[in-house]
């Protein structure tokens, strides 16, 4: 009934383009690791045991993994849409540092979206008597790349009939976003549906090969908008999603990628030796993804913990507390950091963050442009995500490649959040 702008910034904003070049080579080197995690139980397990116990989520989603493997997977082609996302860290003698924040393996949004808003700043900065700077931005299509990724998954599905499902929330707040990727899709002639975990549960069925099917019609991908919170499920979605799972159909992500992308797998990959476990044989591209990690810490269960957790309570100010979750808005600074820290720090409930370093990034001036909210000029930071995507048949790997990037910007009193939780508005990188 009422539809609203995406809120954006007035003008690009300035992004080193080292860096940025740095971003985009290291893209497939993460599409790689996360397809490779998603395919090791034994690292899942291991990576996750401390979390399971403390955090019923992830426990819930673990089980479901378990139990498709047990089953045998009837899946056979693998989509994968991520977003690595980066912040611009200003070390100690002032050079920025690419330094990724997380990796978004579920739901990855905003492609849709920022592949308009490069044209925006375009046309402003021509206003302002720019033309100039306006040819220098940079073409950005993202809802094409996913779009291709979605495509080439479809099909190698198999079927010419089969349609792609938009698993979407209850109320869709990002429906544009997601009409762009969708459009994309009716433009190659490809059927989409748009459904919720409800409409699974009332008409969603599986025949005796596992292929699923909704209303009758055959589902080739299911490409999940939702169900990365505890609160996306009740008992009847937990139901729903268990279906999904055990079917043919390719999902967008399969359980195991989503687990790839929770905040303690993010820990465990900095361990000295980890990657080059899940690597094997690609020194260069360990060495790539290596670069990128800012500090991590274990708070598990022993005396390292205990430390890590005393060395926090002292010098919050240093650090970012983060639980198992998506979706922006959840991370803990400073006092309230300390504040938990202390209640939760002799307790097994701690294994359910992690801690890392807090990226100190250069700000700069710039217009945040709102609904209902005044124009006044803001000290901003920006944060860097590249969308990647990687289909996978079998053990080959079919596609793998960076398809586009996003750039979000917030006013520095907020410490956390991005576009969907109200803090972060869409912006354009201006290369420097």
């Amino acid at each position: 009934q009422v539809v609203n702008y995406a809120p954006f910034t007035l003008l690009p904003s300035a992004v080193p383009s080292a860096l940025f070049e740095q971003a985009y080579a290291v893209q497939q080197d993460f599409n790689l690791l996360v397809d490779a995690i998603s395919q090791n139980k034994e690292f899942l397990e291991h990576t996750l045991a401390s979390t399971i116990k403390v955090d019923d989520f992830t426990a819930r989603l673990f089980r479901i993994h378990l139990q498709v493997l047990e089953e045998g997977l009837a899946q056979s082609v693998f989509l994968g849409i991520n977003r690595s996302d980066y912040m611009f860290d200003c070390g100690v003698d002032g050079t920025p540092a690419l330094k990724q924040i997380e990796i978004n393996t579920i739901a990855a949004s905003f492609g849709g979206l920022t592949s308009r808003t490069a044209a925006v700043h375009g046309q402003v900065l021509k206003v302002l008597g720019k033309s100039k700077e306006a040819s220098h931005l940079l073409p950005n299509n993202p809802s094409k790349g996913l779009a291709l990724g979605i495509a080439k998954a479809w099909e190698l599905y198999g079927s010419q009939s089969a349609v792609v499902m938009f698993l979407v929330e209850e109320v869709q707040r990002n429906i544009f976003d997601q009409r762009c990727v969708e459009n994309e899709l009716w433009n190659r002639n490809i059927r989409v549906i748009r459904k919720r975990f409800r409409d699974v549960f009332d008409k969603g069925s599986l025949d005796d090969a596992k292929r699923l099917y909704m209303d009758g019609q055959e589902v080739a991908v299911v490409y999940y908008r939702e169900g990365y919170v505890p609160k996306n499920y009740d008992q009847q979605n937990w139901e729903a999603r268990l279906l999904l799972e055990r079917s043919r159909a390719v999902k967008c992500p399969d359980i195991a990628t989503q687990l790839a992308g929770t905040k303690k797998v993010q820990q465990e990959l900095s361990r000295p030796g980890t990657l080059e476990r899940l690597l094997p044989g690609r020194a260069e591209a360990v060495a790539r993804i290596r670069a990128t990690f800012a500090g991590l810490y274990s708070l598990d269960v022993g005396e390292e913990g205990d430390k890590i957790a005393a060395m926090a309570i002292a010098d919050p100010d240093r650090f970012v507390l983060k639980p198992q979750r998506e979706g922006g808005g959840n991370n803990l600074y400073g006092e309230e950091l300390r504040q938990v820290l202390e209640k939760i720090k002799d307790s097994p409930e701690r294994t359910s963050y992690i801690l890392m370093d807090k990226i100190k990034p250069q700000p700069a001036m710039n217009y945040l442009l709102r609904a209902y909210s005044p124009l006044q000029v803001s000290e901003c930071i920006s944060e860097l995500g590249i969308f990647g995507v990687y289909v996978r048949q079998g053990k080959e790997m079919v596609m793998n490649k960076a398809a586009g990037h996003l750039l979000r910007t917030k006013a520095i009193e907020h410490a956390d959040g991005g576009v969907a939780a109200g803090v972060a508005v869409l912006d354009t990188p201006y290369l420097v």
